[in-house]
């Protein structure tokens, strides 16, 4: 697939009271998370000394492309998509940006025009200040205007609630190398696809249930079987089942009293963590079910109590970094995109044929052991897609008993480094 770049401009806030506005500040929670007319005018800044944004007439850097190809033989493709979709983005996905960097854009869009007339719109969001209800709210507002109606846009005063409720620090306190695990470019790689229909999710919700976990959700029982043959791959690779670790980022929002508002900007989240120690035991499936279940609920919806949590969470990850570091556990992140592209984006172009994010490929060799749900063409079905190493994956597409759950004809392919 060829791409050729025909133009690139930055596009700035069209209001003239720029200079009117006062610095976007971080929240503490922004602050330790990694940087990877619009009422959104913050993604139009810059970042300074991981304290705050400005220079909002900095702009976004906008792109666009002719694509020789035409739009339906990228969807269609059942091999090779991913690598494909990254070809369409306006920089390379999943990248780790240093804090001191302040000239990367929080936003940068690609509009790529394929020779059918079909456009692929793709954009990256800097997760500094943006995470999935972040974006969520934007594609919302986005589309609205692109529409003609702003009965969807929200209102600009209430975006910095997540630096009331969390003030930034001047002197940000050493956090734990979780860069070392999450963007780890020494092994090979690969980003798979698989889509569960209602009917294996029912099933998997049934034999998740347990005395201990009544009723679990599809989303729970789904993400604790992924998680199991995570494990499994990974302890075929090593030769022993270690502890596993999985990480899950919950929205705190509606967790909140009183609750915040959807289109908060920030990284309002807090990583609920799971461990499972084999002990010479089988990996059960309601087990783990209610260990996921446990970590979710110890997320508390008071913020003194969110802060004293941040801080025990801190802990954990500390001696998560120093477990891995040392071969003696695994680890895995598990992230729900089910609520952000829902499938109702419109543009005024009518909703998309396909709404996609990246997996590693030959330019992005960072990215592992990474878990993403999110919504699957099918009614009522979930695509997954999980990264691990070569070898693991490897294990996880012929593994007997996972498979059995899997749709027989996932429209994405592997895409390997």
């Amino acid at each position: 697939m060829e791409v050729r770049i025909t133009s690139k401009q930055m596009i700035k806030p069209s209001s003239s009271k720029l200079h009117l506005l006062k610095p976007f500040k971080l929240s503490l929670l922004d602050q330790l998370s990694p940087r990877l007319y619009t009422p959104f005018y913050p993604v139009a800044g810059r970042l300074k000394n991981n304290l705050f944004i400005s220079d909002y007439d900095a702009g976004v850097p906008y792109v666009e492309t002719r694509v020789k190809c035409r739009l339906s033989d990228l969807t269609e493709r059942t091999r090779e998509l991913q690598q494909e979709l990254n070809q369409l983005l306006p920089c390379r996905p999943f990248c780790y940006i240093h804090d001191s960097d302040s000239t990367a854009p929080p936003l940068a869009v690609q509009v790529n025009v394929f020779d059918c007339g079909g456009i692929a719109l793709a954009f990256c969001l800097v997760h500094k200040i943006i995470d999935g209800s972040t974006i969520q709210a934007f594609i919302k507002s986005w589309t609205a205007f692109s529409r003609g109606s702003d009965g969807e846009i929200p209102n600009p005063g209430l975006l910095e609630a997540s630096s009331r409720l969390f003030p930034p620090l001047e002197s940000v306190p050493e956090t734990p190398n979780v860069k070392s695990l999450l963007l780890n470019g020494g092994r090979r790689k690969t980003t798979r696809s698989f889509v569960f229909d209602a009917d294996a999710i029912a099933t998997l919700v049934f034999k998740a249930e347990s005395k201990s976990l009544e009723h679990p959700s599809r989303v729970l029982a789904l993400s604790a079987f992924v998680w199991k043959h995570a494990i499994l791959a990974s302890g075929s690779v090593s030769g022993s089942t270690k502890p596993a670790f999985l990480l899950q980022p919950v929205n705190i929002r509606r967790r909140m009293k009183p609750q915040l508002p959807d289109y908060s900007i920030g990284n309002l989240y807090l990583m609920a963590v799971a461990a499972f120690n084999p002990t010479g035991k089988d990996i059960d499936l309601p087990e783990l079910s209610y260990l996921v279940r446990q970590a979710v609920k110890t997320v508390s919806n008071d913020s003194q109590d969110v802060l004293q949590l941040f801080k025990t969470t801190r802990e954990q990850l500390s001696q998560l970094v120093e477990m891995v570091s040392k071969g003696n556990a695994e680890f895995f992140i598990l992230s729900s995109w089910l609520n952000t592209f829902d499938g109702n984006i419109d543009f005024g172009w009518g909703k998309p044929s396909l709404s996609s994010i990246p997996g590693v490929d030959g330019h992005n060799r960072e990215l592992c052991n990474l878990i993403i749900l999110k919504n699957a063409r099918q009614y009522d079905a979930i695509e997954v897609w999980v990264t691990l190493s070569d070898k693991e994956t490897t294990f996880l597409e012929q593994d007997a008993e996972f498979l059995a759950f899997v749709s027989p004809t996932p429209y994405l392919g592997t895409n390997k480094i």
